[in-house]
């Protein structure tokens, strides 16, 4: 049975590649009707095969509720554009990372897509201003950049230009969510959004520890899978933060931060946690967890880390 799409009957994926392959298994596997298109043969012949063994890797460790066949019949491959957009709801665009190309495409996009369709790309980087500004329908299009591979990884970030109308944004966070996907909506447009520039935070010290002969690349690797890894496959830096410290995040700041500081000058980087900023996350935190509930929270934390490193423990690679 298709799932009910807000706004239309289709979800149409512009680009088969690795990100348009698994976005296909993404909204198939939550019973919409997706359509995939890509310019090259060769990718529309491959496309069915890999979404099949991704399937299929997903049924082994239970991560889908029906058969890799049942999935499947709901993606079909199509040549062109016209035929992808056809009647969708959401155009999800994942063509190469090239601003030429993505405004070329999002021109067609705007002049062939349904006009109540929402136009989101899948760029890792760019914001929708320097692609979508100058369309008469740029109030629909935006960013919705997901974590790699999206049905493996459901965080996505739904970044709206200032032109981007409210509508559109709320009608594309609806669509994913329906699609079993977590969307982040960005409050401003940020080259490389939060995602990146997270993970592009910590490898800028992986690259200068390596070059400054610290530590191995390996190391690097061991060091975060063995150790902040498994805090973050459960909760984020600011609750890693908050629990790590008795008092909370508050007494981790007075802590820790002097040194963080230092570490951040030492790179060029002077951005300390001002007394304003740590009152500000201070609030935040306390609002989500009360200071009375800090050691069940703890217990939480420990406890879903022994199941995550139990089902990792148990379950034999294949």
């Amino acid at each position: 049975m298709l799932a009910e799409t807000p706004g239309g009957s289709a979800i149409a994926i512009i680009g088969a590649g690795s990100i348009g392959v698994a976005f296909a298994i993404v909204f198939a596997r939550a019973g919409f009707s997706a359509r995939l298109q890509d310019p090259d043969s060769a990718r529309r012949e491959a496309a069915p095969g890999e979404i099949t063994q991704r399937l299929r890797d997903l049924e082994t460790y239970a991560l889908i509720a029906e058969t890799p066949d049942e999935i499947l019949a709901r993606v079909t491959i199509v040549p062109s554009v016209e035929e992808a957009v056809a009647d969708a709801a959401l155009v999800q665009e994942c063509a190469p990372e090239r601003l030429d190309l993505k405004r070329e495409l999002f021109a067609t996009l705007d002049r062939v897509a349904p006009a109540e369709a929402i136009l989101a790309s899948s760029t890792s980087a760019l914001q929708p201003s320097s692609f979508a500004e100058e369309l008469p329908g740029r109030a629909r299009c935006l960013v919705g950049h997901p974590g790699n591979p999206p049905y493996l990884i459901p965080v996505i970030e739904v970044v709206p230009a200032p032109f981007t109308s409210e509508a559109a944004t709320a009608r594309c966070g609806e669509i994913y969510r329906a699609a079993g996907l977590s969307p982040v909506r960005l409050r401003k447009e940020i080259e490389g959004f939060v995602f990146n520039r997270l993970q592009g935070a910590l490898l800028r010290e992986a690259y200068c520890l390596v070059r400054d002969g610290v530590v191995s690349v390996d190391e690097i690797d061991q060091v975060v899978r063995d150790g902040p890894g498994r805090r973050w496959s459960v909760i984020g830096p600011f609750e890693t933060a908050d629990l790590n410290t008795r008092g909370g995040i508050a007494a981790h700041a007075a802590k820790i931060g002097p040194a963080y500081e230092r570490m951040g000058a030492e790179r060029g980087q002077h951005d300390p946690w001002t007394p304003e900023l740590v009152r500000q996350v201070e609030k935040a935190r306390r609002a989500l967890l009360p200071l009375d509930q800090w050691e069940d929270r703890v217990a939480w934390r420990d406890r879903m880390m022994m199941k995550a490193l139990s089902a990792r423990l148990e379950q034999p690679e294949k």
